[in-house]
């Protein structure tokens, strides 16, 4: 798991990567497609076509890490637009990370009454 320090910024990268990039091709589209720094501390999550792999680039300060995640079924919800960058909290990510729909979680637990 990614110790992501608290208000560190998320950033999707919308639309389709190809997932064939290192961190340096990467690197090179926050800068020119999302006109973000890279090296700014912000994490930044790209997706494939086919929809179960991402991977997530990030400056911590020291140095540039590249970290993938394949979900063996199913697929990362993604925005549907298709060009830019959507800004998401880092407990959305951790949702994502899971297999779960970050834009809406639904509690599984039933609240017990009182008697």
């Amino acid at each position: 798991m990614i110790a992501v320090p608290s208000g560190v910024r998320v950033w999707l990268a919308t639309g389709h990567t190809d997932m064939r990039r290192g961190m340096n091709g990467l690197a090179l589209q926050v800068q020119e497609a999302l006109r973000r720094d890279p090296h700014a501390g912000d994490l930044f999550v790209f997706r494939g076509a086919r929809g179960n792999l991402i991977k997530i680039l990030w400056h911590d300060g020291l140095g540039m890490s590249l970290y993938t995640k394949r979900l063996e079924r199913g697929r990362f919800i993604w925005p549907s637009v298709a060009d830019g960058a959507v800004s998401i909290s880092a407990s959305q990510l951790a949702y994502m990370l899971d297999g779960i729909d970050w834009r809406n979680p639904v509690h599984t637990f039933r609240p017990q009454r009182a008697g």
